[in-house]
């Protein structure tokens, strides 16, 4: 899933567009670099997607928009990821155009 996220991203030239195999891969990023917007999976190994939201949230208090996915899209998945953070939900199968669709309105494209 993530290299077609980041295949069809980049495709659609939307930015830079960089990719971590993992949540621990991904803390690491999020600690060294600043994004414009973040897409993570709610379920990954090392750091799941609410580790990566508490971080930008409460211990970096940064902004970033934030797209979680997720195979477990039931209503109590999505209201809690928004209530933690998340700007947007995308339910997996991921359907790229409305990835696409989120991400440009996040990043006001």
């Amino acid at each position: 899933m993530l290299r077609m996220v980041v295949f069809n991203l980049a495709e659609q030239k939307l930015g830079e567009v960089v990719g971590a195999k993992n949540g621990r891969d991904g803390m690491e990023l999020l600690r060294r670099q600043n994004f414009d917007l973040v897409i993570t999976d709610i379920h990954m190994p090392h750091h799941n997607g609410e580790d990566l939201l508490k971080l930008l949230r409460q211990e970096q208090k940064k902004n970033t928009p934030i797209i979680m996915i997720s195979s477990d899209g039931d209503e109590d998945v999505v209201a809690a990821a928004k209530k933690q953070g998340a700007n947007e939900f995308v339910k997996k199968p991921i359907k790229m155009e409305e990835l696409s669709k989120q991400v440009k309105r996040l990043l006001k494209i």
